[in-house]
């Protein structure tokens, strides 16, 4: 029998050093309705992982067992893997239809290998990884590396978003404004308008992102009039949104700032937050309940259409 670990928590996954290590991934709640789903991967499994979890979302309760034989390096490993669980299944007089098999092979001869080994078997296959890099490869004309693992590589990609993550912490909330000029972006608007953790996301992305808080009647730094104004982006919003996330920020403290939250002067806020925008020549952003995510997609796409080939 192969070696085995159970894991509870599909975070903290451990693996050990035997080549054909299996693992198990047990949700909190087990039925015999639950779907297995076997994985085959040349690195650690993690992204078909995490496919599996997303699928099995789509089934009942939603949860599935996950067995993975990962750091593959060769088609006789795979065999022994896929044997083993069809002859367990006849062993053990279960109608198995067909097993679900998901597999993340770089390499393109072992992936060429292991299909052309699955096609005769009673095996559900499907190869996630094979189609993304073959459409990236027939986009720009390049051959792929076929490298398991690159993706987890420390690399100059991960200092970059360290060093990210730190100049947003380092000019935030209008901090250090004489350094504007080495962001890549810098967001501005009023209060509560999501600047900060819009700015801590783009930085995981490894953009260098300041953000600065427009108050009324305050006159915004001068550095802001000195920049190019395709890497200022003004955050705005529905005043009546705006009002009901101060409200809740002040607490028990509405009573004696009440005015930051009154609809009627958090619409004053916008309106000279928007004169200035227009002043700066800046693009305007609306985040009405939209996700952080979905809104930094929007700020990136026009920020590659004049930076993608350079900044």
């Amino acid at each position: 029998m192969l070696p085995t670990l159970v894991c509870w928590n599909t975070d903290e996954l451990a693996w050990n050093t035997d080549e054909l290590a299996r693992y198990y991934e047990f949700p909190s709640t087990m039925n015999t309705r639950q779907p297995v789903i076997h994985i085959i991967s040349d690195s650690l499994g993690d992204s078909a992982a995490t496919m599996a979890v997303a699928a099995a979302s789509q089934f009942s309760d939603g949860n599935c067992i996950i067995e993975r034989l990962p750091k593959v390096t060769s088609l006789e490993q795979m065999k022994i893997f896929v044997e083993e669980h069809l002859e367990q299944i006849e062993r053990e007089e279960q109608d198995p239809g067909e097993i679900v098999l998901y597999h993340t092979i770089a390499d393109e001869q072992l992936r060429a290998e292991l299909e052309d080994y699955l096609r005769d078997k009673p095996v559900a296959a499907v190869d996630l990884i094979g189609p993304a890099i073959d459409a990236i490869a027939e986009a720009t004309g390049r051959a792929p590396k076929g490298k398991p693992g690159l993706i987890r590589q420390t690399n100059q990609e991960y200092y970059r978003r360290v060093e990210a993550l730190e100049f947003a912490v380092d000019h935030d909330d209008g901090r250090n404004t004489e350094q504007l000029d080495q962001a890549d972006i810098v967001l501005i608007g009023v209060s509560r308008s999501s600047k900060t953790p819009l700015a801590i996301y783009l930085a995981t992305q490894g953009y260098l992102v300041a953000n600065v808080p427009l108050v009324a009647g305050v006159e915004p730094p001068q550095q802001l009039f000195e920049l190019d104004a395709r890497r200022i982006f003004g955050l705005t919003s529905r005043a009546e949104l705006l009002s009901e996330i101060r409200s809740r920020r002040l607490g028990e403290a509405r009573e004696v700032a009440a005015a930051y939250a009154e609809p009627a002067s958090v619409q004053a806020d916008l309106d000279d937050a928007r004169s200035l925008m227009r002043r700066l020549g800046c693009i305007v952003v609306n985040t009405n309940n939209r996700a952080i995510e979905e809104t930094a997609q929007e700020i990136l796409r026009y920020w590659n259409l004049s930076f993608a080939k350079g900044h």
